[in-house]
């Protein structure tokens, strides 16, 4: 069951495959902000994983942070994620990074709880009305 309360964290050491450089997002060789943002969502996936029912998955659907501080290559980075919220298939999350020095982004993610099969579907039926 999912309640209120659930959190994860996952770690990772930032590499040149991180950097806003490596993504496109701006030029510098500091972990990116797409990057931060795969890390809060995989927080979050990592959070419920264990709670959702079978043949369920979530998707994020929306995130709302603040990148506060850069964080070179080589330093680690943890993710965390809390669930705040829960108003039927949606999911609200407290997120925040910190690497070993201090706090670099912090927000919100909301996922929503769906059925695995008749999503896919959806997705698969909309490329082939093309």
């Amino acid at each position: 069951m999912i309640e209120v309360g659930l959190s994860a964290e996952i770690e990772t050491i930032v590499t040149d495959n991180d950097t806003a450089a490596f993504y496109g997002s701006g030029l510098v060789n500091v972990l990116s902000t797409p990057r931060i943002v795969s890390l809060l969502e995989g927080a979050a996936v990592e959070a419920i994983k264990n709670k959702l029912a079978t043949g369920d998955t979530s998707v994020g659907t929306l995130i709302n942070i603040e990148h506060i501080a850069p964080t070179p290559v080589g330093m680690k980075v943890w993710a965390k994620a809390k669930l705040v919220k829960v108003d039927g298939r949606k999911l609200t999350f407290e997120v925040s990074a910190r690497d070993e020095r201090e706090l670099v982004a912090r927000g919100t993610h909301e996922r929503f709880i769906v059925n695995f099969n008749r999503f896919m579907e959806k997705a698969r039926s909309k490329k082939n009305s093309l």
